[in-house]
């Protein structure tokens, strides 16, 4: 049942009944049409109540039929509305928790509107590169007026009902103890005779020197709104509430959502909307998979990524005991959360008591028998095997039975490390990305005998962190660092070839980069990417890499820690200066390995950066590593800077077209150094294909 009919005394109330957010999809409109048309059948009803069952009113379009072409079918939103607006009996919206996108325009489209305090009211289409299709941006400006209803669209943004009760969005907003529904047949049965009938499309936007304020919306908007065309395309649709006709002004916005639905831009936030919300869906780990209770944590390591992962509980609620094996590291570890959260106070971001209820969650330790009644415990150690072994052995002596041992290792085996303890079902890897306080990403690394219950939990956790949780296989860098390696390979090879960091790094980033990989890899610290190359000298001696980045942390040039990486810092100042000496060591190592410098364009930066991740992205689905090629765009837009208005790397792929992609790299594979490039099996059969990663 989509929604349910009922008659209160004179008044008919349709409740809209379709779990989580009461979609408008097909059978919810459909129902609700029917309704309509029954009580207007129906002599002994005056008036119709439209409310919604469970947790909201209506979150709008069913996001289940996006890109369907259920989305389209008769009867449309349009119709829906246009049935409860052309009603001869007064349509009442009877609104609470959650009215937004379409379904705060089916409430415009009836005569009245009443509301609880605490709905969250919003046209939030702007966030998937789309503009309110259903009448919103000409119907809102006509009850908040221009500037309101503008502002609103263009973010997005909810709003509070009882901060909109003395507008005329609404009616009434009833008390927070009353009754909704009770209360909505009551004030239905005060409006049942009278008339006409009140039309939002009737009302006139009002707003002295219109023309001044809506020039200065579009210089503010286009300012801000970087790539994507859809916050520019609300001021213009906005604006025509108030220079055309409501009929028009429907035509106008109807056209422009038409454009938008097609563009690239949309389309990439509508792709990464639908990525995050199946990541978490793992094909044998079932919803109802029980999860463990987490209710205590526990941190091994008080440096950077220690705090910053042992803030993510804090500010979850959850109490952390970090450990460490000197004091003096450990008081350190300590301060820096105290002043981390010090510094957002100031910004008035934190309240003086949250920052209170936080830091009495924290405590420190020198003794693993502290930490031993932890639900999880995250280890966030150096980088080294050794060292890693060393901890989860004592970690097996150590923890309660059932509780979950996890590694913050970004390329190490996790089944190797799982080996160290009798207890490899409770292993698992929680890379977090830094810094682990800001990032979104957490990467969940499932060994080869991860319980499915802590795989589960894992999943759990990372959303009560508000973290975006993606589950990779074990191999050497998982997910994003091992496609990271590709693409550091290439940054090194085109600097042998001719490039300099800086004019790789501001390819990279017109591109859309939120920096380039030498900028990158002087935040990260470049002794990081040495120590983990010295191991695949090694482990993998096949591989080629360029030495550039190996000359320079031989120079003790490490990054922006020490004042000096690829670029120069100075105190105080993030901003990356070129240095004279690092890129005569370049043009040195050129004339060294025998490679004559050319003249290498944008373009090709761009190309062999962006499409080594992608080939290295194909091998990745190909073993099982990555579930889907929409994961992996997760992995890079939420942790690692690629530019959301593309989509990710995959979703970037398939936009160019495999084949041209295929094309470009089987042209560099001629050039030096060209072992690097063999392309994926996978790759081969899809652009034979004529098929893209997320078909």
């Amino acid at each position: 049942m989509t929604a349910e009919y009922q008659v209160h005394g004179t008044v008919a109330v349709i409740t809209l009944n379709n779990p989580p957010v009461n979609g408008l999809g097909l059978a919810t409109r459909t129902a609700a049409v029917k309704g309509i048309q029954q009580a207007l059948a129906d002599d002994t009803v005056k008036a119709i109540v439209i409310t919604g069952a469970g947790k909201a009113f209506s979150g709008g379009a069913d996001i289940k039929e996006f890109n369907s072409p259920k989305a389209l079918a008769e009867p449309s939103l349009h119709t829906l509305i246009a049935t409860a607006e052309s009603s001869t009996k007064p349509v009442v919206a009877a609104i609470h928790t959650v009215c937004m996108g379409g379904g705060l325009e089916l409430s415009l489209g009836c005569h009245y509107r009443v509301a609880m305090p605490g709905a969250q009211i919003a046209l939030p289409e702007v966030k998937l590169g789309l503009l309110p299709g259903a009448g919103g941006t000409q119907r809102l400006p006509r009850v908040l007026g221009l500037e309101m209803a503008l502002n609103m669209i263009v973010s997005g943004t909810p709003v509070a009902s009882d901060k909109l009760a003395n507008t005329a969005l609404f009616d009434a907003v009833f008390t927070a103890d009353a009754d909704l529904v009770s209360s909505a047949v009551a004030f239905a049965e005060t409006i049942a005779d009278v008339r006409p009938l009140p039309k939002v499309r009737d009302r006139k936007v009002d707003y002295p020197n219109h023309e001044a304020f809506l020039q200065f919306s579009r210089n503010t908007v286009k300012a801000m709104s970087g790539p994507f065309p859809a916050p520019l395309e609300c001021v213009e649709t906005v604006a025509a509430s108030v220079t055309m006709k409501f009929e028009d002004g429907m035509k106008f916005e109807r056209e422009r959502f038409l454009h938008l639905i097609q563009t690239t831009e949309s389309k990439a936030l509508r792709h990464a909307f639908f990525a995050e919300r199946v990541a978490s869906k793992v094909p044998d780990v079932p919803a109802d998979t029980p999860v463990r209770a987490i209710k205590q944590a526990a941190v091994i390591g008080a440096g950077t990524m220690g705090g910053g992962i042992a803030m993510n509980f804090l500010n979850a609620g959850i109490p952390v005991v970090m450990l460490e094996t000197k004091q003096e590291a450990l008081d350190k570890g300590l301060a820096t959360i105290r002043k981390n959260y010090e510094n957002t106070m100031k910004k008035g971001k934190l309240t003086q008591e949250k920052f209170d209820q936080r830091m009495a969650l924290v405590s420190g330790t020198l003794a693993y028998e502290d930490i031993g009644q932890a639900d999880i415990v995250v280890e966030a150690v150096f980088e080294d095997m050794g060292v890693k072994e060393a901890v989860f052995r004592k970690l097996d002596e150590v923890m309660k039975p059932g509780a979950i041992l996890a590694s913050n290792t970004s390329t190490l085996d996790l089944n190797q490390i799982a080996g160290f303890t009798k207890r490899p079902q409770d292993v698992i890897g929680t890379h977090f990305f830094s810094p682990a306080n800001v990032m979104k990403l957490l990467e969940i690394v499932r060994g080869a005998q991860t319980g499915k219950d802590v795989l589960a939990t894992a999943l759990a956790l990372s959303k009560k962190l508000k973290k975006t949780g993606v589950v990779s296989g074990v191999c050497d860098g998982f997910i994003g660092n091992r496609m990271i390696e590709q693409y550091s390979r290439q940054a090194g090879f085109l600097l042998e070839e001719g490039a300099l960091p800086e004019q790789v790094d501001k390819a990279v980033e017109k591109f859309g980069f939120a920096m380039g990989p030498f900028r990158m890899g002087d935040l990260a610290g470049n002794d990081i990417g040495w120590a983990i190359r010295k191991r695949r000298y090694v482990e993998k001696p096949e591989i080629s890499y360029s030495k550039t980045a190996d000359l320079l942390c031989e120079m003790g040039r490490y990054g922006q820690k020490t004042g000096a990486g690829w670029y120069d810092y100075k105190a105080g100042d993030r901003k990356a200066y070129p240095n004279e000496q690092v890129n005569a060591m370049i043009v040195q190592h050129s004339a060294d390995i025998g490679v004559a410098r050319r003249k290498i364009s944008d373009q090709e930066i761009v190309e062999r950066l962006v499409y080594s991740m992608v080939n290295e992205a194909a091998h990745i689905l190909e073993e099982g590593i990555a579930l889907r090629a929409s994961d992996i765009d997760m992995v890079y837009l939420t942790g690692y800077g690629f530019p959301l208005f593309r989509g990710g790397p995959m979703f970037y792929a398939d936009t160019v077209g495999l084949p041209n992609v295929l094309a470009a790299i089987n042209k560099y594979a001629k050039g030096h150094q060209g072992s690097a490039w063999k392309p994926a099996p996978l790759l081969v059969k899809l652009a034979e294909e004529g098929k893209g990663f997320n078909s």
